[in-house]
């Protein structure tokens, strides 16, 4: 918890405005949300997690860490691919039963239901992103590309400690600048939510381990894509917060964005896109 401390008039007029402007950014999403029928007045919520490569696990899940290196394609995760793969071979895909594990040492007592609703979630975000360039099937064959995903030290954003950091006074300015205080991204607390990736692509009839990748996202309360434009950062600062109050927002923001990344650059390899 954050302890007040006597501010001046220049300190005040700061963090009323830094208040403000998120009130405004809130009012700004809102009125966005209301223009357009039937579109999420909070967005895609891709923009509310961060990859932290101070934070990528090493589970045993995946074959050679060693060999994982950061990619050109996106920030902070770290990819091998198979030198000479042609993924064109592959126009259908098995995604395997995915695999949970904690981080060490936590203390929070996860509700298997929540896991299983979680693992669910991933599996249903990846057949939506994957649907439209490959067929998903659940038998291995040839020309079946197997998808394993382990999660790592999944762990849920403190919803009590959210809250209570929200409603002290000057609280917002003090969480927006945690981040950097604390080594996590940006607009990020410790309390809020942390998501591991690893995944492997294999050859489903041979068993070959053609590619592998690990990602760890971090939630983030205060987050804002300047470059979006004004209605683009108004959206994610406001997912961000919105997120920051409910368990696994940010573990679906993640899942997401992973789906989203795989589908793209898969596409890219079979010629589909960029």
């Amino acid at each position: 918890m954050f302890h007040m401390r006597k501010h001046d008039m220049t300190d005040r007029h700061f963090d009323t405005s830094s208040w403000m402007r998120g009130l405004a950014l809130t009012a700004a999403v809102l009125a966005a949300g209301c223009a357009s029928t039937g579109s999420n007045p909070l967005g895609s919520g891709t923009g509310v997690t961060v990859s932290d490569p101070g934070r990528l696990t090493q589970s045993g899940f995946l074959s050679n860490y060693a060999r994982l290196k950061p990619v050109a394609w996106a920030e902070g995760i770290q990819c091998w691919r198979r030198p000479g793969l042609d993924i064109k071979r592959y126009d259908k895909v098995l995604i395997a039963r995915m695999s949970v594990s904690l981080k060490p040492g936590q203390q929070t007592t996860i509700d298997p239901t929540d896991l299983k609703t979680l693992t669910d979630y991933f599996h249903d975000s990846m057949v939506k992103a994957l649907q439209p360039q490959m067929k998903v099937v659940e038998k291995p064959g040839p020309g079946v590309l197997g998808l394993r995903i382990a999660l790592t030290n999944l762990v849920p954003t403190d919803v009590t400690r959210s809250v209570t950091g929200t409603v002290i006074p000057y609280g917002f300015v003090a969480e927006a600048g945690a981040g950097a205080a604390t080594g996590r991204p940006a607009g990020s607390t410790p309390y809020l939510g942390e998501t591991g990736m690893e995944m492997q692509f294999v050859d489903s009839a041979k068993g070959t381990i053609l590619a592998e990748c690990r990602d760890t996202q971090i939630g983030r309360k205060y987050a804002a894509e300047l470059d979006t434009g004004a209605t683009g950062a108004a959206q994610t600062w406001a997912s961000g917060y919105v997120n920051s109050f409910q368990s696994w927002a940010y573990a679906k923001n993640a899942f997401d964005k992973w789906s989203a990344l795989t589908a793209q650059r898969l596409a890219a390899l079979r010629g589909a896109g960029r």
